[in-house]
């Protein structure tokens, strides 16, 4: 027999278990900030300490910090184009710790590199030595994707991951959204696919749509059949996984 204290006890333990989960799987969705890549643009040369380049640089980052808490910053001359940008739903604290945490990663692993990219699973940060503001970064781009395959029915799944991407990215690219930036979910047989696009704020509408069409159409072996997988670039991101990752759905496709 069990006293009332032990009843006591075993329900405090499952409560705070449970209390523990739900903090957890809001952690998965909204804090967790994974490193994906990065690549120094080796072909642009080095710039010198106290340099133009240099003075340049610290008062954009400067800026950016500054801005960051709205989701996004851009700078673009001649010489020098940044550019910052934060998943939809990583804004304000979010994307000002993402803009932190990828300079200082990018400091360490291009030290003195004036162009160079790193992506995080909330924010990328590119710099660039020459104007490139608006135009499709066709060589900067990389797939992940899950390890295990869609064993039933491939050509379906196929089918229905194809028209998830294709409507996210016709939900980013039109009426008044002008983020370029759209998530949503679509039933697989027993399971919920959950989907993103994402283009970075510099691109027009058109050219949102022509990245991920690129991008598909280059990255298609890494991303068929695979449960789950992400293509992920200068200009343009999309990502299908059969679990959601994005704290807020902003709509059902």
């Amino acid at each position: 027999m069990y006293s009332s204290s032990s009843v006591s006890r075993i329900i405090l333990i499952y409560v705070s278990a449970i209390q523990l989960l739900l903090i957890n799987s809001k952690l998965s969705l909204n804090v967790t900030n994974e490193y994906l890549n990065h690549t120094c643009l080796v072909n642009q040369g080095k710039y010198k300490l106290g340099s133009e380049y240099d003075k340049l640089f610290k008062n954009i980052m400067k800026m950016f910090y500054k801005n960051s808490i709205r989701g996004y910053d851009l700078f673009g001359d001649s010489t020098f184009t940044a550019i910052l940008q934060c998943r939809g739903d990583s804004y304000g604290p979010k994307c000002r710790d993402c803009f932190v945490t990828a300079l200082a990663a990018l400091r360490r692993r291009c030290p003195w590199y004036k162009g160079k990219i790193i992506w995080y699973d909330q924010c990328l940060l590119s710099m660039d030595s020459k104007y490139s503001v608006g135009q499709i970064d066709y060589d900067n781009n990389f797939c992940m994707s899950n390890a295990k395959k869609v064993v039933e029915d491939g050509v379906t799944f196929i089918q229905v991951w194809n028209i998830l991407i294709g409507d996210l990215t016709k939900l980013a690219t039109t009426g008044d959204n002008y983020t370029l930036y759209s998530v949503g979910e679509k039933r697989y047989k027993g399971d919920m696919i959950y989907g993103m696009v994402q283009c970075a704020v510099d691109l027009s509408r058109k050219a949102c749509q022509e990245c991920v069409l690129y991008n598909r159409f280059h990255f298609q072996v890494c991303v068929n059949d695979m449960r789950g997988a992400r293509v992920v670039g200068r200009s343009c991101t999309f990502r299908l996984e059969f679990y959601p990752f994005i704290a807020k759905q902003v709509r059902n496709i």
